[in-house]
């Protein structure tokens, strides 16, 4: 009677367990080709604005010059704060200011000014992969620079 009764809570713990995970931020995420165009990709070239390191994806934002002079900010997607922090970055890394050049790919909406970066390149030439791999990420290394839109004066 006693091992029935322990049984019973077990089963009612994971039931309830299952149910609340569902709802859980996890459960939203969003693969690659959902959100971003692997067959547009861009380079921008730009200062650091602002760096928000929140879950589930870093946002850089990028302050870039068009051609007519006009500036645009870019938010730039990331990988997870822990997955950056695993490749050696941290808060300190991406200073505002600080000139870069990112490559990724561009939102599935032309229109938005929102792109998923596949690598920052520092001014002293240090480089540092941001990007995803999994559902839908375009092969790392099959970024293809000619065919980017650059996006910077």
């Amino acid at each position: 009677m006693r091992t029935t009764l322990w049984k019973l809570i077990l089963l009612c713990t994971l039931v309830l367990g299952a149910v609340l995970y569902d709802g859980a931020p996890v459960a939203a995420h969003h693969a690659f080709g959902s959100e971003f165009d692997a067959n547009a990709p861009v380079l921008l070239k730009g200062k650091i604005a602002k760096i928000e390191w929140v879950n589930p994806h870093t946002w850089i934002h990028v302050e870039v010059k068009k051609d007519d002079g006009a500036k645009e900010v870019w938010m730039v997607e990331g990988g997870s704060p822990n997955t950056l922090l695993r490749r050696g970055a941290n808060k300190n890394t991406f200073p505002e200011g600080t000139e870069v050049v990112v490559d990724g790919y561009q939102a599935r909406d032309h229109n938005e000014k929102r792109a998923n970066a596949r690598n920052v390149t520092f001014p002293d030439g240090r480089k540092l992969f941001l990007g995803m791999t999994g559902t839908g990420a375009p092969d790392p290394e099959k970024f293809d620079a000619d065919k980017a839109k650059t996006i910077s004066k």
